[in-house]
Parts: structure tokens; sequence; C-alpha cells
């Protein structure tokens, strides 16, 4: 099954495009200098050299590896995509004689192509596990294990048939994928060549290192007291499936591009589950390890010491006695040490002269662990425990919006604008970012030329005022804002008036609004066009709710199915213009970014049929990451409207909202 990366239909194989919207299957775009024709297995452009292929990380391990588990090869355990196994590729390349050469496959498929060379086995060397990087050379081609995944639902760490079909070193990344731990690589591909596993996940091999940002003398001590504190999460996560020995190797520490920690892989424990200790730097200047004794917290402390003499970075007083204590045994479990950690970061708070805020619920950069008597192995931190926040500040604002015309109109009634002012202070030992952003869209109506009066007066109208009162760092009260838009309804009102229009002829215009001040946000609105907001936490929410008769008849305690059985169930209860301002009465909402957030403006051309809310996987979510272009989500979103709406105007704007937590000294 072949996924059209345009709509995500699925075609059959041997389609070259797409039966729903034309894509090619076999050939794709260069996002560098937009040449239309590179084929779909080339790693990179052939017109100016961009790498475009995708690329992956596979990992070639023995099945012995796994013993760690407990577990023992199961009879069903077989390459995924059938019953036969494919020994003209891995199984018999892994043997003593030449290193593997870049360009042969990993499959007898001929799907993933090796991009660095596997080494070779010698006489006194055996390969027991190995990641290299390879390409992807039938991208849109549906992973076998990605359809087992679809239908999944059990744990895959138990038996069951379809699980038996999974290698065990997969089901690892598979169990931690349905967390959303974002810390783990996501898995794409598996199977299970003759004593081989063959696991293919997210390439993270060119992801900073954390002891490159660890070094720099602009990285804070809370910074730095913060990826102790997400290591000992990430320790929590990986106990359960015998994974803690992923944490262990610093050249496995690995940073995204929020500066959040993460794996770059997993390493299976062995049955006896040892500790490491750092041994003389190797030729590369690494710090390898050597086993010594049973696996505890104590080997958390020596990660750490690590990194500070690798780093050459002088220990701090309250952390040099932490991590004495650790290696002395007086701290003990896990909640012990995220509890000192925690008043090692509030201390160095006070000393800073910074002042927390009050314990709240809110997402945070450091989760407080509440005490309890019970055992370590139960205590487990959620986004229900009270949480010590520290203060989040901007990292970044972009935003990218697009109207169309849609497939059945012949004139475009909607409207939007967006103004933003981005001021960046930047000091060898500070970044400090401010935002201001305004955006605002309308969807007219009025029939004619009405619709497209209505919507531009309205944006342009709302413009003004905040550009004549809005002119700190602080965002608008709300009395504010509703003072604007009832100023944008009197516009369209008076012109209405003015022009002695009467009945369906007068015109009019919904409203959404979105005001970002560096972290903090308002959203307005009247009618039926709406804001989403999507993280990664929280999935899609839609932050409004249309002002239509089929909602109103719901908040009076009439169920959906019958509210919107009602012929007038989708007529606005109220828009801006057709009425004076006693009739409207514009819904005002305040929230803070506390993570990176995409938030999205649209009119219905856009919401209508569930579109988001049955998309927003496949159309937004990626959106989330810096590197994917923003303009191309918005047209991506369009094109998406017109091929499963297409009956009004379409409109949507984008906005990515990039937050990291204020550690700066």
């Amino acid at each position: 099954m072949l996924i059209c990366p345009q709509c995500k239909f699925e075609n059959p194989n041997s389609n070259k495009f797409c039966q729903s919207c034309g894509t090619s299957l076999t050939h794709k775009v260069c996002p560098e200098c937009s040449t239309d024709d590179v084929p779909v297995n080339a790693l990179r452009c052939h017109n100016c050299g961009t790498e475009c292929g995708k690329v992956f990380w596979a990992i070639i391990a023995k099945e012995t590896i796994t013993k760690a588990l407990g577990v023992e090869k199961d009879e069903g355990d077989v390459r995924v995509e059938g019953d036969e196994e494919d020994e003209g590729a891995i199984s018999s390349s892994l043997s003593p004689s030449s290193q593997i050469a870049p360009g042969s496959y990993l499959d007898s498929q001929e799907r993933y192509q090796l991009l660095d060379p596997l080494p070779a086995q010698t006489e006194t060397a055996t390969i027991n596990d190995v990641g290299v990087r390879v390409l992807d050379c039938q991208p849109y081609q549906i992973s076998p294990i990605e359809a087992i995944l679809a239908s999944q639902q059990s744990d895959l760490l138990t038996p069951s048939v379809e699980a038996s079909r999974i290698p065990h070193l997969a089901k690892l990344y598979i169990a931690l994928q349905y967390q959303d731990q974002l810390g783990i690589p996501p898995i794409h591909d598996a199977w299970q060549q003759g004593n081989m596993q063959i696991v293919i996940i997210e390439d993270r091999s060119h992801w900073q290192l954390l002891l490159d940002l660890w070094q720099e003398e602009t990285t804070s001590s809370l910074k730095i007291l913060h990826w102790c504190y997400e290591m000992t999460q990430l320790w929590a996560l990986l106990e359960p499936v015998g994974c803690r020995q992923s944490l262990l190797d610093l050249s496995n520490l690995r940073l995204d591009e929020d500066q959040t920690l993460a794996l770059q892989r997993l390493y299976v424990e062995s049955s006896n589950s040892w500790s490491v200790t750092e041994s003389p730097e190797d030729a590369e200047g690494q710090t390898s390890a050597i086993l010594e004794q049973p696996l505890t917290i104590q080997a958390l402390g020596r990660v750490w010491q690590a990194l500070f003499r690798q780093s050459q970075r002088t220990q701090f007083g309250p952390v040099v006695q932490m991590l004495g204590d650790l290696e002395v045994g007086k701290i003990q479990t896990m909640a012990q040490l995220q509890s000192r950690l925690e008043e090692i970061s509030i201390e160095l708070e006070a000393l800073e002269n910074a002042t927390l805020p009050p314990i709240t619920e809110k997402n945070t950069a450091v989760p407080t662990i509440p005490q309890s008597d019970e055992p370590e192995d139960i205590i487990s931190t959620t986004d229900d425990m009270p949480t010590v926040v520290l203060a989040m500040q901007l990292s970044s604002l972009e935003d990218a919006g697009r109207t169309d015309v849609g497939r059945q109109r012949h004139h475009n009634e909607d409207y939007f604008g967006i103004e933003t002012k981005i001021q960046k202070l930047e000091l060898p030992k500070s970044r400090i970012l401010q935002g201001h952003g305004l955006y605002i869209l309308c969807d007219g109506m009025g029939g004619h030329a009405s619709g497209e009066i209505a919507s531009e007066l309205g944006v342009n109208t709302l413009r003004q005022y905040f550009q004549e009162h809005w002119i700190t760092n602080q965002l608008p009260t709300e009395d504010s804002i509703r003072e604007a838009v009832f100023l944008a309804n009197e516009a369209i009102y008076k012109l209405n008036q003015q022009d002695a229009r009467s009945g369906v002829g007068r015109m009019g215009t919904t409203l959404v609004m979105l005001l970002i001040q560096d972290t903090q946000v308002a959203v307005a609105h009247v009618g039926d066009s709406r804001l989403y907001r999507l993280t990664r936490k929280r999935g899609l929410e839609q932050v409004t709710v249309d002002h239509e008769v089929g909602q109103r008849e719901i908040t009076r305690g009439v169920e959906a199915s019958i509210a919107y059985a009602r012929p007038d169930a989708y007529q606005l209860t109220q828009a801006l213009g057709p009425r004076d301002e006693n009739s409207i009465n514009p819904d005002v909402v305040f929230f803070e970014i506390n993570e990176d957030t995409l938030m999205l403006l649209v009119s219905d051309g856009l919401s209508d049929n569930d579109l988001i809310e049955t998309h927003w996987q496949t159309h937004l979510e990626p959106l989330l990451s810096s590197g994917v272009n923003l303009e191309q989500g918005v047209t991506d979103l369009i094109d998406l409207a017109n091929q499963h709406n297409g009956h009004d105007n379409i409109t949507g704007i984008i906005v990515r909202a990039k937050v990291r937590p204020n550690l700066e000294s």
C-alpha cells in the first residue's frame, strides 16, 4: 500500500500517481530548489545536491541480546512481511569477511540501503550489535510493522499472535512509543532474520550531543539541573523494560531542537543488570564504560560526574554534596534524588534573585515528586501531580497564512491579517526573545461583493485599533479586546445602514482573532470561525465554541444529535455587522504557552466535516517541529480542504510558538 505524501490516500502498490489527488508516487519535490522530478529513492536532489531522502537508523542485533529480557525466541518470530527469512541479506552479509559497502541493502526487498559501511567481523571480534544509517528507498510504502501497530492495541510485551511476529528488541520501542515519550526514538520498521534482529528507528545521529552543550560557558547551572532531572524521569521510564543502560553512554545522550534530553537509541541491560564507571578515554577522546556492580541509581551520579569531567566544567557546591551522598548511599531512591535536585534548583534561583511562581498543575519544566512512604517502584510522576513551575520564555514565533476561493465559489469573501514584531536581545550569557503577534481571520457573508467588504473592513478596523492601543509589552485587557470587536462591528453596521441594506442583503462577517505577547495569549471570536491549539502533550484542542443554533441548544441541555437535527442548526447566532453592538457578545479567553504550541485559525471552509479533527496527526502534528516549513504546511491544509470540502472559501493561519525554560543565569 502506497500512502500519498500529499493527501494520505492509500493507493495500490502499482500506482504511479495518487488516484485521489494526482500526486506523483515515483518522484518528489526538492524542498530547497523545488525541482519536481527527484526520484523518491534518491538521497540527494540531482539539481542542487540537497539531501532530501528519508534516512533512518538501523540497529542490527544478535538474538542473544534479547535474553536480557528473560525471553527466548518465539517459533513465530519471523520477518514481518512474510514467513520467509531473508537469508540473502544481513544474515549472510555479516560473515567474517570484508566490510559491507554502502549501497548494499539490509533486506531482500531492497528497501533499506546502507549509507555507511558495516564493520566486518574478524577472527577475534564478533558483531553483536551495530547501528548504521540507511536510506528508505520505498518511503511511501507503509511498513509492515506500522500496519501491525495500527491494528494492535494490546500490550506487545505480552504473548499474542501479532506480538510474536515482532522482534523482542522492537517491542521495547513500541511499548515506550505507546507512552508518547519524545525522548525515545520512534520505530519505523523491524524484522527477524535468522538469529539477527533488525530494527529501523528515527535517525538521531546528527542531533546535538548533551556533552557539547553541557560544556558551553553560556549554559546555566539551572539548565544542567533540568537535564539531570530529565535523566531521572527517563531512568524511571526505562527501568520496567530493562533499558537503563541507554543513559550510561555519553554518546547516546542527545538534545532535540528545543534542548530537551533524548536518546539516540535503546541499549538493553544484561540479565545481571550491571552498573558502569568511567574508564580512561579512548583514542577518540570518548569515555567508555566498564562493568562494575549491580545497576543502581548511583550509576546516574557517575554519568553526571563523567559529564562534568569531560566538559571540564566546575561543579557547584550543592551538586558536589549531592553526588557524594549518592555515591555513599545516603540517597537511595529516585524520589529522594529528584527531591534533592529540586532543592538545589530552588536554592540556585534564590541566589540569582529569581522568584518561583506558585504551585500549579500546568505543564512545567521540573515536576515535583510528592512525599510518600510507599516503595519507590510504585512512585511515578504524572501530569496530574502538582508541579513547581519554572518560568518559560519564548524561543521562536513563526506564522504562515493563506486563503483560497475553493472549488465552487466564484469570489473569495474570506480575509485575514497578520502583524508581528519580534525583538531579540542576545548577550554572551543570555538570550531574550520578545514576540508580539496579532492574527485576524474573518469569513464574510452577504452575497455578491458584500462579504468581501465586510471581512476586509473587519480585519482593517481591528488592525488599526491595536496599532494605536497595543503599544506596551503586555496583552490588552479583556475590556480593550471587546472594545476593538465592538468597533469592528460598528464600522460594518454603519455601512449597512448607510446603504440601506436589509434582510439577507445586510453584510456581515465572522471573526477569530489571536493576540500573543511572549508566552501570554488572548483569543476573541464571533461566529463559527475557529481557533485550534495543538501540543505534543495535550494533542488537538478546539479553543473556541461556534456561535450557531445547534451549539446554543447544546448549552441549553439538548442532546447533540437532537440539536443538530434542526434545519437551522448551522445558522449563526451572532456575527459582526448585521446588527448593532447590543446583539453581539464576543467570547474572549486567555491562556499561557507552557510548551511548544501550534495554533490554527480557520474559516469554516477548512473546519467543516471534522476535517481538522480527522487529519491533524498527519497535517498538523509534524508542524510542531522547527524544521518543517509552515508555508508548505498551510498550503497542504488548503489542498486537503479542497479535496474533502471545497464548497466554500478556505482560509487558514498557522502560528508556531516554541518555548524553553527560563534558566538563564
